[in-house]
């Protein structure tokens, strides 16, 4: 008896391979073993944390995904839909690190995911360091990383309510072009819009 009531779900295998798509010799042996031995995926044969656990999931998600191969078990499911379990992702730092699997930090690894929470993407504030007024953090689309762009000079501020100041401003930096979020030049450009943000007095909300 199954809990649907249908009276053959509990038939079904865990994990099931569309061999019209592709046949079992493509599959690994850690699949394999799934397959042969009727275990999910959960019930796994590898350590945890391990790269061949890792590899297992990114496998059974790639052959799912094109519908080679069918999951019946719930938990799979869930796994496979709502996490990137199998992925990793690189830290600002470089670090390569696995998504969406629980690991105990240290203290300081706390502190900096702590610091890195505190950063406010695409609001400019006021810099101290690298020579520029200053800075904004950005997320950039290519690799997904944190970075920290800095841009204007405290000459700037003093141009923003001047029409004509803007109007040249913008023309000598094409202004009306830039639109790449991770250039100085595209914050240079909308420096007025956030006057306010930046502790500046301004009664112009474009850009130059």
């Amino acid at each position: 008896m199954c809990n649907c009531g249908c009276n053959t779900c509990g038939d079904k295998k865990p994990l099931m391979l569309n061999e019209s798509l592709a046949p079992k010799q493509i599959l690994s042996e850690g699949l394999k073993y799934h397959m042969d031995n009727n275990k999910p995926l959960t019930e796994h044969v590898y350590r945890a944390g391990s790269q061949n656990y890792f590899n297992l999931w990114a496998e059974a998600r790639a052959l799912y995904s094109r519908q080679i191969l069918e999951i019946t078990n719930t938990d799979d499911l869930e796994i496979l839909s709502e996490t990137d379990l199998g992925h990793f992702g690189v830290l600002e730092d470089g670090t390569k690190v696995p998504l969406d699997f629980p690991i105990e930090l240290t203290e300081t690894e706390v502190e900096v995911i702590y610091e890195e929470a505190k950063k406010k993407l695409n609001k400019p504030m006021r810099d101290s360091s690298g020579g520029k007024a200053y800075k904004v953090y950005v997320r950039d689309p290519k690799t997904k990383k944190i970075k920290t762009v800095r841009f204007g000079s405290g000459g700037l501020k003093a141009k923003i309510n001047k029409q004509k100041a803007r109007q040249a401003f913008a023309k000598r930096h094409n202004c009306a072009q830039k639109k790449d979020k991770t250039k100085a030049s595209y914050w240079s450009c909308r420096l007025p819009r956030y006057a306010k943000l930046l502790g500046l007095k301004s009664n112009f909300s474009g850009f130059w």
